[in-house]
């Protein structure tokens, strides 16, 4: 285990600190939504490529500054020493000013925000007031006097505003409504959002539990959070199934299922193992579930349409 965080200390170097400050594994819960809600959006209207790339890159940017308010407040509340699994490490093991990072993720909000005025122009005002509330709760999830980490409902809040939410939108600002499908479609890219962040406080549930949080995986305990979150994946699948049984959706979406492996191994990746370093690949597993799925779904609406 000392090797493996010697591993990781030797790779903090250059521009790898600023990379790995962004934690590029959460990345995905940002693209995969833009991506499904623009593609079902195709099977309606032209999609508008500058309207997708500005959503992409603007919701990308609002998750990394969300992971960098992480990184700084949990610093600041002396969660995070230079030996903690699954953080940039920018701060603790690179000497980076806490200033520094805080000043970054607010001008990372800065430029999502320019992207967003001119989303807005090309479809509603209305996406303002919801750019700022998702904003807001990037924010709060760790930073203010009662962050959002702290409770029960961080997967909650999580698979609203970066599942349901970035789908709706991407969505509306191509086609100018928002239909049943799309809302539909929408759930279970929610619940695997979710699923991700259930992972991550699985991993962390020990040193949580020592610091005051009050998570659903300690509140569940280890192992009725790991029930949780398998049950997590089966109804993302089950909704599929669904979906395609009630004639919603075209039975190219079992394509999705592909993904299923990836699911197995993320849940039996954290049985039986009590470090967290040990439980960091089905964290992995779990983040790359949710990208696997949500681009193999993507797939499936695509060859819908085509066909």
């Amino acid at each position: 285990m000392e090797q493996q965080a010697s591993n990781v200390l030797e790779s903090d170097k250059g521009w790898r600190i600023w990379w790995q400050l962004t934690r590029p594994h959460t990345l995905t819960a940002a693209f995969v939504p833009v991506l499904l809600g623009t593609v079902l959006a195709l099977q309606f209207t032209k999609v508008d490529l500058l309207l997708f790339a500005a959503m992409l890159v603007a919701c990308l940017l609002i998750q990394a500054a969300t992971n960098m308010f992480n990184e700084y407040y949990d610093y600041k509340r002396g969660l995070d020493t230079e030996h903690s699994v699954g953080i940039g490490g920018a701060i603790v093991r690179n000497g980076v000013k806490p200033s520094t990072v805080i000043n970054l993720a607010f001008s990372l909000y800065g430029i999502a925000l320019l992207l967003g005025i001119y989303i807005c122009l090309n479809s509603t005002w209305w996406l303002a007031l919801i750019g700022i509330v998702c904003m807001a709760a990037g924010y709060f999830y760790t930073g203010g006097p009662m962050p959002i980490a702290y409770t029960p409902f961080g997967e909650i809040v999580a698979g609203f505003f970066m599942g349901f939410v970035i789908i709706i939108i991407s969505f509306y600002i191509q086609t100018g409504y928002i239909n049943g499908d799309s809302v539909l479609i929408s759930i279970p890219v929610s619940i695997l959002v979710g699923s991700i962040l259930l992972a991550n406080n699985i991993r962390d549930l020990d040193g949580d539990k020592e610091n005051g949080r009050k998570t659903i995986a300690i509140l569940l305990g280890k192992k009725g959070a790991i029930i949780l979150l398998g049950s997590m994946f089966v109804v993302s699948y089950a909704w599929i199934i669904g979906l395609v049984v009630t004639g919603i959706s075209s039975p190219w979406l079992f394509v999705a299922f592909l993904s299923i492996p990836k699911a197995i191994k993320a849940t039996k990746g954290f049985i039986g193992k009590s470090h967290p370093i040990e439980m960091m690949p089905a964290m992995k597993a779990t983040a790359q579930t949710n990208t696997i799925f949500g681009f193999l779904l993507s797939i499936g609406l695509l060859l819908a349409y085509m066909l």
